[in-house]
């Protein structure tokens, strides 16, 4: 896999637990809700530091840790299916890492079977997986792509993306209309007629 594909992480990223990082987190958290102007002596208020940092390490970005991901459990084809298995409007939420504000859409998913094929929950596992992290959209649709082909062993994987970024819908331009589509097509996919049959299906 090219290196710029990986999400950019420290080698020390995992020597402190995730008791230490949440602690840190509130601290931290804290300190901005106070240069704010906030008043962290407010009932509504003095918890949330704990409440965001809490958030970010066992839910937000919980794809960080290698220890959160998922055991992908494969079946043998006994079937002897050979056409595509999609599955199509797969709910994600993420994190734009460039401003820490949500990304978040629907994936669809497409592949074709080497010998074994995949319990569906495993599919939408995967997306949860590598959406639960600062993210840009791009990076996100081949990580997903490629931990597809790796788990399947086949080459013949597609993954399509359509997204809204609250980044571009809730500041800067605040156009609330967008979204953004990116696709990840690989082996059989790249093939023209495969590639307008996977499209059709997913409706696009």
């Amino acid at each position: 896999m090219n290196l710029s594909t990986q999400t950019p992480l420290r080698e020390d990223a995992f020597e402190m637990d995730d008791s230490q990082k949440i602690a840190l987190i509130e601290k931290h958290f804290g300190e901005i809700m106070t240069i704010m102007g906030l008043d962290m002596t407010d009932d509504s208020l003095k918890d949330t530091p704990r409440r965001v940092a809490k958030m970010y390490i066992n839910e937000s970005f919980r794809g960080l840790n290698p220890a959160n991901k998922p055991h992908v459990t494969l079946f043998q084809n006994k079937y002897n299916y050979k056409q595509m298995v999609i599955e199509k409007d797969i709910s994600f939420y993420s994190n734009c890492e460039h401003h820490f504000v949500p990304i978040f859409g629907k994936a669809h998913i497409g592949y074709i079977s080497s010998g074994m094929v995949v319990g569906l929950s495993k599919l939408n596992r995967i997306v949860d997986y590598y959406s639960k992290r600062p993210q840009v959209q791009e990076r996100l649709t081949i990580q997903i792509a490629n931990e597809l082909m790796d788990s399947l062993n086949t080459e013949d994987v597609a993954v399509v993306l359509e997204a809204k970024h609250l980044c571009v819908s809730s500041r800067g331009i605040k156009d609330d209309t967008s979204i953004t589509t990116t696709s990840a097509l690989f082996g059989k996919f790249l093939d023209a007629d495969t590639r307008s049959e996977f499209i059709r299906l997913i409706g696009k």
